[in-house]
């Protein structure tokens, strides 16, 4: 079984303001006022979400490293 070092989130621009973050690996979703408080927000959330669970039971190292991606909206030259 091969584990996995990362968990992956990708950040885009909430529907109102602010910023969405949810992670592709595990069921992990929240939101900030802006891109530092998203970030916190996020590596808090993931945190507390795999605290009492087995990493290797989600297929993750122990210790995974979160790598965020944000989206943005395409420029229209």
């Amino acid at each position: 079984m091969h584990l996995q070092h990362t968990i992956k989130a990708v950040i885009r621009a909430g529907e109102q303001s602010g910023y969405v973050a949810e992670c592709l690996e595990v069921p992990v979703v929240t939101q900030g006022a802006d891109l530092d408080e998203t970030v916190a927000n996020l590596a808090q959330a993931v945190e507390l979400h795999i605290e009492d669970e087995d990493p290797a039971e989600l297929g993750l190292c122990p210790n995974p490293t979160v790598v965020i991606t944000m989206e943005v909206e395409s420029a229209h030259a």
